[in-house]
């Protein structure tokens, strides 16, 4: 306090923190190789972790980075275009996250399914929206409007050939 005023401080600090896998000197991923033996409700669910632990946790290491790292998005990518199982899967669970009142993880699975398989510029074309828009629509912070989900949900499940099939049932 100083002649009579009370001095506030806020500091916001918004850190962006990211999964990267070890990779071995000769280019090898051991995460890789356990990642692919997983079942597809398995793996689609770390995928579901990694992207809650993106959204909100601190990156407390400092320092450089030693050791020979790719990012964990490169694995799950390459795995839904060489599992259909596992692209499934991970629909699958971006519509559970968005029935259960978690759309922000739900989004950024939606993100990495279109970024695996149609990509933003093709998607773009399909619903006849801006790629740039799409990005900030399935970023944690973005809004999508029920109609634009609804387009993003429905070519996804073309790409797929798939159908969703929802029910409600006693809690």
């Amino acid at each position: 306090m100083a002649d009579g005023y009370i001095f506030t401080y806020v500091t916001i600090v918004v850190v962006n923190f990211q999964i990267k896998e070890l990779l071995q000197p000769d280019g090898r991923s051991p995460f890789g190789a356990w990642f692919a033996a997983l079942d597809v409700t398995a793996a689609a669910k770390v995928s579901v972790a990694v992207a809650r632990i993106e959204q909100g946790k601190k990156n407390e290491s400092k320092g450089s980075e030693m050791a020979l790292t790719r990012d964990f998005k490169a694995t799950v990518a390459a795995r839904v275009r060489d599992d259909p199982a596992f692209a499934q899967a991970l629909l699958d669970e971006a519509v559970k996250l968005f029935m259960s009142g978690e759309p922000d993880t739900a989004k950024l699975i939606l993100r990495d399914l279109v970024n695996a398989t149609v990509g933003f510029e093709s998607l773009a074309e399909e619903i006849h929206k801006p790629a740039k828009s799409l990005h900030r629509m399935l970023s944690t912070s973005g809004n999508p409007t029920m109609s634009n989900l609804s387009a993003i949900f429905a070519a996804i499940k073309r790409l797929l050939k798939v159908e969703i099939q929802t029910k409600v049932v006693m809690a």
